[in-house]
């Protein structure tokens, strides 16, 4: 069974809701963990949710400057690391973006499918058990060990079609 963000899935999206939520949720495994999500992590991470749209870390950068505290490049990119690592956020290979995580305890265990709109640009998650199970057992006959199993697909989503 695959489960989509509910970005793509509705042509009424809450955005501001959706924003709060994940980053309540990062808060929250953060708390749980041990995590340092330090006011840093924290500013990249609401810069990301500001849209579904992936940003690039110049994007970031030009998002956090408008309040006059325009933060180097380096600490964005340590920021975006971090968030990347513990799945607040995923890097989009083919565009050099990243977007917030937006699926909760959701974005775990199972294949990624990042579905990108051709139109507007918008970028959302889903995973699938189904097809994570297909790819292992392909890439264990080729003897390769993948470290993470992320497929992009371009099409148009639901408000866009």
């Amino acid at each position: 069974m695959a489960s989509v963000s509910p970005v793509l899935e509705v042509a009424h999206h809450d955005h501001r809701r959706c924003a709060d939520d994940a980053l309540r949720h990062a808060e929250a495994i953060s708390r749980r963990e041990g995590l340092r999500l330090t006011e840093q992590r924290r500013r990249v991470l609401a810069a990301l949710l500001e849209s579904h749209v992936p940003a690039s870390a110049y994007d970031v950068i030009d998002r956090l400057g408008g309040d006059g505290r325009r933060p180097a490049p380096v600490s964005v990119y340590r920021a975006l690391e971090f968030l990347v690592e513990h799945r607040f956020a995923h890097r989009i290979e083919s565009r050099n973006a990243y977007v917030a995580c937006d699926r909760g305890s959701d974005c775990a265990g199972e294949t990624t499918l990042f579905l990108l709109c051709d139109l507007c640009g918008a970028a959302g998650e889903a995973s699938s058990a189904a097809l994570h199970q297909v790819l292992a057992e392909v890439t264990a006959r080729v003897g390769f060990a993948p470290s993470a199993p992320v497929v992009e697909i371009r099409g148009r989503c639901a408000r866009c079609r």
